[in-house]
């Protein structure tokens, strides 16, 4: 097998996978918590009734109370029932509410404690706007995808020029989990600077070759074997300042440097490419968590959205800032 000649659309096409994966997880999740909750009070109303009883005689705190009450077809019950532990005692002739299940041929009443009501509902216009948040972020991952490929497209069929290139590879100081801490640079005629997608190609680049340059605002640059490198953003005029840059072969920095490869050997990644993510993943749903209780009110549905959120976001980030696959 030979090594993969379009890691940019491997690269791509996980980074929409992951943005289409995760947030039909989270809205499925959004749904199954509404209809679970849906069905919650539908079950207790249809469940539960209540009725407002009379004491039959005394009771200390201690025993069981005699209630006399009706159900709503009119029949009349004359029962124990257990009272809350509240250490008073019941009066006769006192009023005594009971809840029963109206479903039943026989009903028996309970004690019905109005601070134990039917589920709350949840906030239906909260969930639809959480849903249309998660779209509207879903949409925007997928159009950056969409305007690279558009803009290495129109770029790639303008006029081209020969310039000559060298390969350095841009690093950050300080990076968040979600970026790529290392990314390769084109340097065009020692004058401008456009950043890539990584290519296999990049690191058998000559320190200084001619290559075939397209597009004015992007650059789509041709290697000599035919290549085409996937711009990241603009062509700049300067070399980036929040970045320090060293040779592609300094800055790779990869034990297999120290052995001679035969000719013809397919060298190929340590992990596969998900498995790099897992930083990024690892720290959207980690924030995700906290943010459910700083940010929600602490519920199985609060915490599991924002941790499927945020772990989908910070991974589709991460594939957007164009790792090594």
């Amino acid at each position: 097998m030979t090594t993969p000649r379009r890691p940019a659309l491997r690269v791509a096409l996980f980074g929409l996978t992951v943005t289409a994966v995760g947030y039909a997880l989270l809205v499925a999740w959004l749904v199954g918590n509404a209809y679970v909750n849906d069905r919650a009070i539908d079950h207790y109303r249809e469940h539960t009734a209540m009725s407002l009883g009379r004491i039959v005689e005394d009771a200390s705190a201690t025993e069981d109370v005699r209630v006399s009450w009706t159900d709503e077809a009119g029949h009349e019950h004359v029962q124990l029932v257990t009272p809350p532990a509240d250490g008073r005692p019941y009066r006769k002739y006192g009023a005594f509410p009971v809840e029963y299940d109206p479903t039943e041929t026989n009903p028996r009443g309970h004690f019905y404690d109005y601070r134990r009501h039917e589920p709350k509902r949840l906030d239906e216009d909260g969930l639809i706007a959480s849903a249309v948040i998660a779209a509207l972020v879903a949409a925007a991952l997928c159009t950056a995808w969409a305007r690279r490929g558009l803009v290495f497209r129109l770029a790639a069929r303008r006029p081209g020029r020969s310039m000559t290139a060298r390969v350095r590879i841009g690093t950050r100081a300080q990076s968040f989990p979600w970026q790529v801490a290392r990314t390769p640079w084109l340097v065009l005629d020692d004058r401008h600077w456009q950043r890539v997608m990584w290519h296999p190609a990049l690191d058998d680049h000559p320190d200084r070759t001619s290559v075939t340059v397209h597009g004015n605002r992007a650059a789509v640059v041709v290697l000599p074997d035919g290549t085409r490198l996937v711009p990241v953003g603009r062509l700049r005029r300067r070399e980036p300042a929040s970045l320090t840059f060293a040779d592609v072969r300094t800055a790779r920095g990869d034990l297999r440097d120290s052995f001679v490869v035969p000719a013809g050997t397919v060298v190929r990644p340590a992990h596969a490419l998900w498995w790099q993510a897992w930083p990024a993943t690892a720290f959207g749903a980690l924030f995700g968590f906290a943010a459910g209780f700083w940010l929600g009110d602490g519920t199985l549905l609060s915490v599991g959205g924002h941790t499927l959120a945020w772990a989908t976001l910070s991974t589709a980030e991460w594939a957007l800032f164009a790792p090594e696959p």
